[in-house]
């Protein structure tokens, strides 16, 4: 398959995706991130960032809070176009500025590693595939972290979210975990 060919499917997934987070984010009941609190509470302590939820993402702040009074929590930080992510330490009620992309950053920017990612999604599959919002951060992000020691890529996203395959990329850096308002997946 050529790569424009593989682009445009992307896109048609990713459009398609897109349409379904955005009905269940519109039906969604509060509580969404409880599921992912039962999962992030067997992990205390371990440095673990999520993200900073922009348009119609699931909201895994009310987590990331109960896990940043065990350990430290950070947000993704783009530092430049086709690098990896780097992460600044996050609290509740930290100062927060405008970062690229419409994300929110702690105004402090403390850097540091996490051994656990919540990674925010488009698209999932029941075979640990993501589709992301194709600029490949996560992916570059994951493949460094991975490089250095064992990293856990969980994935946060509405059950409506899921798609029967992904179109993948050698690159895609795989799930080893999905959690839904709904269940938890473990892949491998």
């Amino acid at each position: 398959m050529s790569d424009a060919a593989l682009i445009e499917i992307k896109a048609e997934a990713r459009r398609a995706a897109f349409a379904r987070r955005k009905a269940a984010h519109a039906a969604a009941a509060p509580g969404a991130a409880g599921r992912l609190s039962e999962v992030l509470a067997g992990y205390r302590g371990v440095p673990l960032a999520g993200y900073m939820p922009i348009r119609t993402e699931i909201d895994p702040l009310p987590a990331m809070a109960e896990a940043a009074a065990h350990g430290p929590v950070g947000v993704p930080v783009i530092v430049a176009e086709g690098a990896p992510l780097v992460f600044s330490r996050w609290e509740p009620e930290c100062e927060m500025v405008d970062g690229p992309f419409g994300a929110s950053v702690p105004a402090k920017g403390e850097l540091f590693e996490p051994e656990i990612l919540i990674v925010p999604l488009v698209g999932f599959d029941r075979q640990g595939g993501r589709l992301g919002y194709g600029g490949g951060f996560y992916d570059r992000t994951l493949e460094k972290l991975r490089a250095k020691r064992p990293t856990l890529a969980i994935g946060f996203a509405y059950g409506a979210q899921e798609a029967a395959r992904l179109p993948l990329e050698v690159t895609d850096q795989p799930l080893d975990m999905l959690v839904t308002e709904a269940e938890v997946i473990s892949f491998g």
